[in-house]
C-alpha cells in the first residue's frame, strides 16, 4: 500500500509478482488471495473502496483461481512503495443555499402511490409534486423526502390510510404542517412546531386515517450520519494530536480506520438485516390478507 499505511509500524506487503502475459494461467496460492485480500481491506480504510466494492472485489478474490485473475483485482489501488495523494475522508458540508438548487419546480416524478394489501416506496432521488396523493388499504407506505428534490416551496403529502398506515420522512431544515383527520387511527403532529431553515420548502400533510395511521418523522440520511461521525473523529483526532507527539497520533489515526472499517461492516450487516425483515414482515401481511380473503370467501359460500 501507500507509504501513509507503511509508516505506522506495518512492514510493506511484497506486491503480487509481475506476471507475464503467457503465465497468467498459473495457479495461485492461498497466500496469494490473502495478499490481495489485505490490500482490498487496507483500501477501504483508507476510504478508496467503498464497502460494495469492497465486497464484490473481495468475493472475486477467493474465487479466483489462476494469477490472470487475481491481478485485476488490485490494478487501480496503490502499489507498496508508490506514493499517493492523500485523499480527506471527510465529506465537506452542502454549501449554503443548497435549498434553492432542491426546488426544481416542474410536475415531479410521482404524484400517486396505491398500496392494497401490499407496500409502496418513495425515497431516494426523485422529485416531490405540489400535490403528492397516496393511498393505502391493508397496507402501508413510506413517502421519504430527505434526498428529493421539490416541484415547489410549499408541497402537500395527502394521505388516505384505511387499516393501513404510512410514514412521511423529511429531511432536517424543512417546515412541518399536520393536518389530516383520523377516525380510530391517528396523525402524527410531534415535528410540528420546528422552524424551518431559510429557503427550505414547507410540507403540508394532509389526509384521513381510519383504523390506521400516519406518521411524520425527520431523519437525517446515512450518508450526513457518516458525515457527522468522521467530523467527530476527525475533531477527536485533531485534540490529541495536540496533546500527543506525531506517532502516538499516527498510531491512533491507524487505530481510528480499523474502527471505522469495523463499524461500516457492523452498518452493512445491519442494513441487511433490516432489509431482510422488511421482507419478512411484506411477506407476512400477504399471507394474513390471502388468509383473509379465503376465509371471506368461504363464508360468502356458506361453509
Amino acid at each position: 500500500m501507500t507509504d501513509a499505511v507503511s509508516s505506522g509500524g506495518t512492514p510493506p506487503r511484497p506486491p503480487l509478482p509481475d506476471v507475464p502475459r503467457a503465465a497468467d494461467d498459473l495457479r495461485a496460492s492461498d497466500a496469494d488471495r490473502e495478499r490481495v485480500a489485505e490490500v482490498l481491506r487496507d483500501a477501504l480504510a483508507e476510504g478508496r473502496l467503498d464497502m460494495e466494492e469492497f465486497e464484490e472485489r473481495l468475493e472475486a478474490t477467493y474465487k479466483a483461481r489462476t494469477y490472470g485473475e487475481l491481478v485485476p483485482v488490485t490494478r487501480d489501488l496503490p502499489a507498496a512503495g508508490v506514493p499517493a495523494p492523500p485523499v480527506s475522508l471527510v465529506k465537506e458540508p452542502l454549501e449554503s443555499g443548497g435549498w434553492a438548487g432542491r426546488i426544481v419546480g416542474g410536475d415531479g416524478s410521482s404524484s400517486w402511490a396505491v398500496a392494497v394489501m401490499s407496500g409502496f416506496q418513495r425515497k431516494g432521488r426523485w422529485t416531490a409534486p405540489k400535490r403528492f396523493n397516496s393511498f393505502a388499504f391493508w397496507g402501508g407506505g413510506e413517502i421519504d423526502l430527505r434526498e428529493a428534490n421539490f416541484a415547489d416551496r410549499e408541497i402537500e403529502i395527502n394521505c388516505i390510510a384505511i387499516m393501513g398506515g404510512m410514514n412521511v420522512i423529511v429531511p432536517q431544515g424543512v417546515e412541518v404542517i399536520v393536518r389530516g383527520i383520523g377516525i380510530m387511527g391517528g396523525f402524527d403532529h410531534r415535528e410540528e412546531g420546528v422552524p424551518g431553515e431559510p429557503g427550505a420548502p414547507r410540507v403540508i400533510v394532509t389526509g384521513f386515517a381510519f383504523w390506521g395511521g400516519v406518521g411524520v418523522e425527520r431523519k437525517l440520511t446515512r450518508a450526513e450520519r457518516q458525515r457527522l461521525k468522521e467530523e467527530r473523529r476527525q475533531d477527536k483526532l485533531d485534540r490529541k494530536a495536540s496533546r500527543k507527539g506525531l506517532e502516538s497520533t499516527v498510531r491512533e489515526a491507524m487505530e481510528e480506520r480499523h474502527e471505522l472499517v469495523q463499524e461500516r461492516w457492523e452498518e452493512h450487516r445491519e442494513a441487511r438485516r433490516e432489509r431482510h425483515e422488511e421482507r419478512r414482515e411484506l411477506h407476512r401481511e400477504r399471507r394474513e390478507a390471502r388468509r383473509d380473503e379465503r376465509r371471506d370467501r368461504r363464508r360468502g359460500r356458506g361453509y
